[in-house]
Protein backbone atom coordinates (compact mmCIF):
# COMPACT_ATOMS: atom_id res chain seq x y z
CA UNK A 1 0.00 0.00 0.00
CA UNK A 2 1.27 3.36 -0.84
CA UNK A 3 -0.15 7.14 -0.34
CA UNK A 4 -1.77 7.12 -3.93
CA UNK A 5 -3.65 3.76 -3.06
CA UNK A 6 -5.52 5.29 0.15
CA UNK A 7 -8.91 7.63 -0.65
CA UNK A 8 -8.96 10.93 0.58
CA UNK A 9 -10.36 10.79 3.92
CA UNK A 10 -13.91 12.96 3.11
CA UNK A 11 -13.91 10.17 -0.25
CA UNK A 12 -13.59 7.28 2.62
CA UNK A 13 -16.21 8.13 4.64
CA UNK A 14 -18.59 9.72 2.07
CA UNK A 15 -18.21 6.07 0.19
CA UNK A 16 -18.65 4.20 3.72
CA UNK A 17 -22.06 6.28 4.53
CA UNK A 18 -23.69 5.88 1.38
CA UNK A 19 -22.61 2.01 1.48
CA UNK A 20 -23.80 1.23 4.72
CA UNK A 21 -27.58 2.96 4.17
CA UNK A 22 -27.49 1.27 0.51
CA UNK A 23 -26.75 -2.03 3.07
CA UNK A 24 -30.03 -1.61 5.11
CA UNK A 25 -31.80 -1.24 2.16
CA UNK A 26 -30.50 -4.20 0.83
CA UNK A 27 -30.62 -6.47 4.14
CA UNK A 28 -34.11 -5.16 4.53
CA UNK A 29 -35.45 -6.53 1.24
CA UNK A 30 -33.52 -9.96 1.99
CA UNK A 31 -31.22 -8.59 -0.98
CA UNK A 32 -27.92 -10.02 0.91
CA UNK A 33 -27.18 -13.82 1.31
CA UNK A 34 -25.17 -16.53 2.92
CA UNK A 35 -24.77 -19.68 1.29
CA UNK A 36 -22.81 -22.30 2.58
CA UNK A 37 -21.43 -23.83 -0.58
CA UNK A 38 -18.11 -22.46 -0.20
CA UNK A 39 -17.35 -22.41 3.58
CA UNK A 40 -14.95 -24.83 4.20
CA UNK A 41 -13.15 -24.91 1.35
CA UNK A 42 -9.50 -24.78 1.52
CA UNK A 43 -7.25 -21.97 -0.74
CA UNK A 44 -3.41 -22.59 -1.44
CA UNK A 45 -1.60 -19.22 -2.15
CA UNK A 46 1.65 -18.67 -4.10
CA UNK A 47 3.79 -18.06 -0.83
CA UNK A 48 2.72 -21.29 0.57
CA UNK A 49 0.21 -20.78 3.04
CA UNK A 50 -3.57 -21.91 3.10
CA UNK A 51 -6.68 -20.65 4.60
CA UNK A 52 -10.44 -21.73 4.39
CA UNK A 53 -13.63 -19.95 3.59
CA UNK A 54 -15.57 -18.87 7.11
CA UNK A 55 -18.29 -17.36 5.60
CA UNK A 56 -19.71 -16.34 1.82
CA UNK A 57 -22.04 -13.20 1.75
CA UNK A 58 -23.39 -12.67 -2.03
CA UNK A 59 -25.40 -10.00 -3.06
CA UNK A 60 -28.42 -10.17 -5.60
CA UNK A 61 -26.42 -8.24 -8.73
CA UNK A 62 -26.35 -8.66 -12.59
CA UNK A 63 -22.67 -8.80 -13.48
CA UNK A 64 -21.89 -6.83 -17.30
CA UNK A 65 -18.31 -6.29 -16.13
CA UNK A 66 -16.68 -9.04 -13.77
CA UNK A 67 -13.67 -8.35 -11.71
CA UNK A 68 -12.29 -10.45 -8.88
CA UNK A 69 -10.64 -8.29 -6.27
CA UNK A 70 -8.07 -10.43 -3.38
CA UNK A 71 -7.72 -8.05 -0.26
CA UNK A 72 -5.13 -9.21 2.56
CA UNK A 73 -4.55 -7.51 5.78
CA UNK A 74 -3.12 -8.46 9.12
CA UNK A 75 -4.51 -7.56 11.91
CA UNK A 76 -2.77 -5.19 14.98
CA UNK A 77 -2.80 -7.48 18.44
CA UNK A 78 -4.75 -10.70 17.34
CA UNK A 79 -3.75 -14.29 17.83
CA UNK A 80 -5.16 -17.47 19.62
CA UNK A 81 -8.66 -17.34 20.50
CA UNK A 82 -8.80 -13.56 19.02
CA UNK A 83 -8.81 -15.11 15.41
CA UNK A 84 -11.83 -16.58 16.45
CA UNK A 85 -13.17 -13.98 17.90
CA UNK A 86 -12.64 -11.74 14.78
CA UNK A 87 -14.24 -14.28 12.74
CA UNK A 88 -17.56 -14.19 14.93
CA UNK A 89 -17.35 -10.13 14.65
CA UNK A 90 -16.91 -10.01 10.87
CA UNK A 91 -20.64 -10.54 10.67
CA UNK A 92 -21.37 -6.90 11.88
CA UNK A 93 -18.42 -5.81 9.08
CA UNK A 94 -20.91 -6.42 6.31
CA UNK A 95 -22.87 -3.19 5.83
CA UNK A 96 -19.60 -1.64 5.35
CA UNK A 97 -18.96 -3.80 1.73
CA UNK A 98 -22.41 -5.29 0.29
CA UNK A 99 -23.59 -1.54 -0.49
CA UNK A 100 -20.60 -0.33 -2.40
CA UNK A 101 -21.62 -0.27 -5.98
CA UNK A 102 -20.57 -3.45 -7.73
CA UNK A 103 -20.38 -5.98 -4.73
CA UNK A 104 -21.10 -9.56 -6.02
CA UNK A 105 -19.87 -11.96 -3.58
CA UNK A 106 -17.23 -12.32 -1.32
CA UNK A 107 -15.33 -15.53 0.49
CA UNK A 108 -14.18 -14.47 3.88
CA UNK A 109 -10.96 -16.48 4.25
CA UNK A 110 -9.50 -17.45 7.75
CA UNK A 111 -5.85 -16.22 8.60
CA UNK A 112 -3.25 -18.32 7.52
CA UNK A 113 -0.24 -19.44 8.72
CA UNK A 114 1.32 -15.79 8.91
CA UNK A 115 -2.11 -13.89 10.18
CA UNK A 116 -2.69 -12.39 6.99
CA UNK A 117 -6.60 -12.95 6.22
CA UNK A 118 -7.98 -12.02 2.34
CA UNK A 119 -10.81 -11.49 1.01
CA UNK A 120 -11.93 -12.96 -2.35
CA UNK A 121 -14.38 -10.87 -4.16
CA UNK A 122 -16.44 -10.60 -6.94
CA UNK A 123 -17.09 -7.17 -8.63
CA UNK A 124 -18.93 -5.69 -11.25
CA UNK A 125 -16.06 -3.44 -12.81
CA UNK A 126 -12.82 -3.06 -12.34
CA UNK A 127 -13.17 0.48 -11.43
CA UNK A 128 -15.99 -0.06 -8.79
CA UNK A 129 -13.53 -2.87 -6.91
CA UNK A 130 -10.14 -0.26 -6.94
CA UNK A 131 -13.02 2.67 -5.57
CA UNK A 132 -14.06 0.06 -2.64
CA UNK A 133 -10.60 -0.84 -2.22
CA UNK A 134 -9.52 2.55 -1.49
CA UNK A 135 -11.96 3.48 0.87
CA UNK A 136 -11.63 0.16 2.64
CA UNK A 137 -7.65 0.52 3.32
CA UNK A 138 -8.75 3.76 5.06
CA UNK A 139 -10.71 1.82 7.40
CA UNK A 140 -8.23 -1.13 7.59
CA UNK A 141 -5.36 1.19 8.67
CA UNK A 142 -6.75 1.94 12.03
CA UNK A 143 -6.86 -1.81 12.75
CA UNK A 144 -4.11 -3.32 10.78
CA UNK A 145 -0.41 -4.19 11.11
CA UNK A 146 1.37 -0.98 9.32
CA UNK A 147 1.85 -1.79 5.69
CA UNK A 148 -0.03 -5.27 5.59
CA UNK A 149 -2.67 -4.49 3.22
CA UNK A 150 -2.77 -4.64 0.04
CA UNK A 151 -5.51 -5.46 -2.89
CA UNK A 152 -5.75 -6.69 -6.16
CA UNK A 153 -7.58 -5.93 -9.08
CA UNK A 154 -8.10 -8.98 -11.55
CA UNK A 155 -10.39 -7.54 -14.27
CA UNK A 156 -12.62 -10.03 -16.62
CA UNK A 157 -12.83 -12.46 -14.54
CA UNK A 158 -15.53 -14.33 -12.43
CA UNK A 159 -14.51 -15.48 -8.56
CA UNK A 160 -15.34 -19.24 -9.73
CA UNK A 161 -13.26 -18.86 -12.50
CA UNK A 162 -9.75 -17.19 -10.90
CA UNK A 163 -10.11 -20.06 -8.01
CA UNK A 164 -10.63 -22.64 -10.78
CA UNK A 165 -7.22 -21.46 -12.88
CA UNK A 166 -5.61 -22.14 -10.09
CA UNK A 167 -3.50 -25.22 -11.69
CA UNK A 168 -0.67 -26.26 -9.63
CA UNK A 169 1.39 -26.32 -13.05
CA UNK A 170 0.68 -23.01 -13.73
CA UNK A 171 1.29 -21.64 -10.39
CA UNK A 172 5.06 -23.03 -10.40
CA UNK A 173 6.00 -20.26 -12.60
CA UNK A 174 3.98 -17.78 -9.84
CA UNK A 175 6.22 -15.39 -7.79
CA UNK A 176 6.05 -16.68 -4.06
CA UNK A 177 5.52 -13.22 -2.84
CA UNK A 178 1.95 -12.72 -4.40
CA UNK A 179 0.92 -14.06 -1.78
CA UNK A 180 -2.85 -13.69 -3.33
CA UNK A 181 -2.34 -15.74 -6.01
CA UNK A 182 -4.44 -18.75 -5.60
CA UNK A 183 -2.51 -22.01 -6.28
CA UNK A 184 -4.84 -24.68 -6.15
CA UNK A 185 -7.43 -25.76 -3.51
CA UNK A 186 -7.34 -28.62 -0.82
Amino acid sequence: MNDRDLAPSSTALRGLTTCVVRSAWLLARGRVHLPRRDIGMRLRFANGTTAWVFRETVADHHVADPCVLVVEFRLRLVGGFGHVLFRWESILNTPLFVGFPGFVTKLWMSHDEHGTYRGVYEWDGADAARYYARCLIWLLALVCVPNSIRYHVLPGLRRDEFIARSAPAASAAMDATESWRVTGTT
